[in-house]
């Protein structure tokens, strides 16, 4: 399989081992032809990345810190698909090795370049799309009930219009506030339900949708009642009350749930401009120390 990320003009032809990931690439073939929008990264530095719209497990079990310039990577605890462009500064992760980019390398650093300057001021749309189409798949009949499914594309399909009145008010620390602590919420609530996802197979199963569905709710209330994100709460409201229906398949409700958690979180993510965020940051620093 070969596929191509196209971001603008540019192009980037990505030779992928699908022998070497076969679950992923199932997952992956089935969501092509993708519509993305890149993040800059805030820890390991030096890659762009895109919510990957599927759930998987690592296969391979390869640090991330093996990754060379030009791998193309999946992110399982961050549900992340990424293009790796310079030696990463220090993290501890098991990633899935996908494949590598067919040159263009300079490009790509120079594109990693603007989105960690220009991250939450425009966007970088784009698209990951198969060579050769057959490759291509139909997506696996969903085992959750409609209403869910339905909830789940819609946070996928476009930013939430709370977030949007979000960003247009200027109350006092607004939107900044309650922005940090939307991100925060929704990156934590995505976090443990890929722990609760990691003990589905030990753990007692009406345990693990307790645990789920007090995260839900927990995240759910911080983004209504302190962010002003009642439309996007009400997602994860209805998340918890799926927790609660034993009929509905357990692993099935969990991917699902993650699916929608990452992709809020991610929608929040791309309003931050977090470049200019850590300059003010080492500004005030350099300012309180008298540098």
């Amino acid at each position: 399989m070969k596929l191509d990320l196209i971001v603008g003009e540019d192009r980037w032809r990505i030779a992928c081992d699908t022998a070497r990931a076969p679950r992923t690439f199932k997952a992956l073939a089935a969501t092509l032809p993708t519509p993305l929008q890149l993040h800059t990264p805030k820890i390991a530095g030096q890659h762009i990345y895109w919510h990957a719209p599927f759930v998987e497990d690592a296969e391979g079990g390869v640090d991330v810190m093996e990754a060379q310039p030009g791998a193309f990577l999946y992110w399982p605890a961050r549900q992340f698909l990424e293009l790796i462009f310079a030696p990463l500064q220090a993290e501890t992760a098991e990633v899935t090795l996908l494949g590598h980019i067919e040159g263009g390398l300079p490009a790509l650093q120079a594109l990693g370049a603007r989105l960690r300057e220009q991250h939450g001021r425009r966007a970088f749309d784009g698209s990951l799309v198969p060579v050769d189409p057959a490759d291509a798949t139909e997506p696996p009949e969903p085992r959750v009930p409609a209403a869910l499914v339905a909830l789940r594309q819609a946070v996928w399909a476009r930013s939430p219009a709370d977030l949007e009145r979000l960003l247009a008010s200027r109350a006092t620390m607004h939107p900044s506030g309650p922005l940090f602590l939307a991100e925060s919420e929704a990156r934590i609530l995505h976090e443990l339900l890929w722990w609760v996802r990691s003990g589905l197979c030990s753990e007692d199963p009406a345990i693990s949708r307790r645990i789920a569905a007090v995260a839900c709710n927990k995240a759910a209330t911080r983004l209504r009642d302190f962010c002003h994100l009642g439309d996007s709460a009400a997602t994860l409201f209805a998340l918890e009350a799926a927790f609660g229906h034993a009929d509905i398949p357990l692993a099935a409700l969990v991917d699902e749930a993650i699916l929608c958690a990452g992709r809020l979180a991610a929608w929040i993510d791309l309003c931050i401009p977090w470049s200019a965020v850590n300059d003010a940051v080492r500004g005030a620093l350099d300012e309180a120390d008298g540098r």
